[in-house]
């Protein structure tokens, strides 16, 4: 019953940053840019939350059994692909004034670049979503539901249903402040877990320090392993571009930043969040060593899967009530800050790129908007319970793996537009954009059977190299662009 207390309390607060931040209206400027007045600093911390989701929560900590720290590797090369976010894509889509940072393609290459820019995002962001909630609902159904008999659709279909009642009428406007309120839930129930373990390791600030420096598994980097995904090359390099599509090129992630006053503060925000990255994500791996220690001293054993050793200690009474009310707290914080984010993203592609509601009056639009949330919402609820039917529990290893084959031709197709000034036969790019993943599947698959080399996230860079090249054979022409002064 604490749980539920604290679950529907939780909820309680959000339905009431909701209802403040949309009690002007909800018109789709608002739902849409928040219209234009997001404050820089309030931005950037609740990305925070909605780049992490409830899958970082669990699974980074996890990683550490098998791979290490080498996870860090990864997270240094988010910064500097931020700064690329920063210094090229930002001040294209503040030049260009975009809703949806896909009309570029449209301008810039044509219609069927646009439209099939478009679909990927919602393929990838609607795959991604659904992985991510489904892990959090798996939590639930398990450790608080589970003795209530409840089936898991039911928990599906209630968080997402609680995330469309705060979201539908302000989107953008009030998602900037629920998401500052879950990012702040989050990293503070995931110090105070931290703190409770060294309390029960009986261990101070320097105790935790050599602990995890002198554990075998606090390696963080790979030099000298070229086959192995956790080689530094491959995982810094996968990083940045990682942090280009999955922020720069992705509409959810941008629809935030566009939210801001001015490129300036935009970029402000970029910076400071993409740094936050490197210290919160070194908390989640010490967070996972400590968990080792602690099962090695209690000799327990444990799960076989990585993403269930936490959950294990906070819902098994090892560490007692506040950590399993801090571990809820921390996990719906999560989960939510990304999964609301991703619903209105997905509402405004829809709006702008296929039904084209700008060129409708307010009201039209409005209701245009709010039927396809609502369409949105019930097909996340199936995705959901699809991921759920297949049973995969290695989540955040699936949600990069199918960003390598959907936001790869999303980054083929950007490279061309901005660094080229050719023109390239629009209609053939959807065939491109699908082949290319297929190429890259077949490939990674003959790889993998004659030499054991196996492709990590580097998939990407060879599926956006894949498209690029196929558009450029078929390319023109040089012509003006619109982004040329950049």
């Amino acid at each position: 019953m604490m749980i539920l207390a604290t679950i529907i309390g939780y909820f309680a607060v959000l339905l009431l940053i909701a209802r403040i931040t949309g009690r002007k209206g909800g018109s789709n400027a608002a739902f849409f840019k928040g219209e234009n007045r997001s404050p820089w600093y309030v931005v950037s911390f609740g990305m925070i939350g909605a780049s992490i989701s409830g899958v970082t929560f669990v699974s980074v900590p996890g990683m550490v059994r098998n791979m290490d720290m080498t996870y860090m590797q990864t997270v240094i090369g988010f910064f500097f692909g931020y700064l690329v976010v920063a210094h090229v894509l930002l001040p294209l889509y503040y030049k260009l004034n975009l809703t949806s940072i896909y009309s570029y393609l449209g301008t810039r290459i044509g219609p069927q670049s646009y439209r099939t820019g478009s679909f990927f995002f919602l393929l990838s962001r609607m795959l991604g979503t659904a992985a991510k909630l489904y892990l959090v609902c798996l939590i639930l159904y398990t450790y608080v539901f589970n003795d209530m008999h409840v089936p898991f659709w039911v928990i599906a279909a209630g968080s997402v249903a609680l995330v469309w009642i705060y979201t539908h009428k302000s989107g953008i406007k009030t998602i900037v402040w629920t998401d500052t309120l879950q990012t702040f839930c989050l990293i503070a129930a995931l110090i105070f877990i931290i703190i409770f373990i060294t309390q029960r390791l009986d261990l101070n600030f320097s105790g935790v320090i050599q602990t995890i420096s002198n554990n075998e598994h606090s390696r963080i980097f790979v030099f000298d392993d070229w086959i192995s995904r956790q080689n530094f090359f491959k995982q810094f390099f996968s990083g940045i571009f990682i942090v280009i599509v999955m922020t720069g090129l992705d509409q959810d992630m941008m629809q935030k930043n566009l939210s801001c006053r001015n490129l300036r503060e935009a970029k402000k925000n970029m910076y400071c969040y993409g740094f936050s990255f490197i210290p919160l994500n070194l908390l989640f791996l010490s967070l996972g060593i400590l968990l080792l220690v602690l099962a090695k001293q209690m000799q327990l054993e444990l799960p076989v899967l990585g993403d269930d050793i936490l959950p294990m200690f906070a819902t098994q009474g090892y560490l007692g009530q506040t950590v399993l009310i801090l571990f809820t707290i921390g996990i719906i914080a999560a989960a939510f800050s990304n999964s609301d984010s991703a619903l209105t993203s997905m509402t405004t592609s829809i709006c702008i790129d296929f039904l084209q509601t700008e060129k409708d009056t307010e009201e039209v639009a409005r209701r245009k908007r709010l039927k396809v949330h609502l369409i949105l919402s019930a097909l996340l609820i199936f995705f959901i319970c699809l991921v759920e039917m297949l049973n995969n529990k290695s989540v955040i290893d699936t949600i990069y793996i199918i960003a390598s084959y959907t936001y790869g031709p999303l980054l083929g197709m950007f490279a061309f537009g901005l660094f080229t000034r050719r023109s390239t036969k629009d209609r053939w790019v959807p065939l491109i954009a699908v082949v290319s993943p297929l190429i890259c599947y077949v490939l990674d698959w003959t790889v993998s059977r004659e030499t054991g080399y196996k492709f990590g996230y580097e998939l990407l860079m060879l599926n956006g190299a894949l498209t690029f090249a196929g558009m450029y054979a078929l390319s023109g022409k040089e012509k003006e662009i619109l982004n040329e002064s950049l």
